[in-house]
């Protein structure tokens, strides 16, 4: 509702391999990967070093730090706030890095650049 759905057609029209070995959408690839996959690295290793500090170093984690606030119950907290953090820092990421590029491939491809056996028309405007 609200949102107008391309018909079949228009989406078989467009010749997706073409878009994809453009300059833009390999610098799009490139920024979404370059931050994606060290974050979610990062993150990884941060989850697991909870749970095998959990698991291993009990005396550790059961430390209290303030009445029954102990340090195992800090850093889970902390992994909380870790997701919401990386969360906000990609959307931030996406609207200044990624968005604009995305912008622009999408209105070539709306603005039929892309069309099967054109050989990007559009790219001659």
């Amino acid at each position: 509702m609200g949102n107008e759905a391309q018909t079949p057609d228009a989406a078989a029209s467009v010749d997706f391999q073409e878009v994809q070995q453009t300059g833009q959408f390999q610098e799009l690839r490139k920024r979404h990967r370059s931050f994606v996959f060290p974050m979610a690295i990062a993150f990884l290793l941060w989850y697991f070093a909870y749970v095998l500090l959990a698991d291993y170093a009990v005396g550790f984690m059961s430390t209290k730090l303030w009445g029954n606030i102990n340090v195992g119950l800090v850093l889970g907290l902390l992994q909380f706030v870790s997701t919401f953090g990386i969360t906000a820092w990609y959307v931030h990421y996406s609207n200044r890095k990624l968005d604009p590029i995305a912008t622009e491939i999408r209105n070539e491809i709306e603005g039929h650049e892309f069309d099967k056996g054109s050989a990007m028309r559009g790219a001659a405007k």
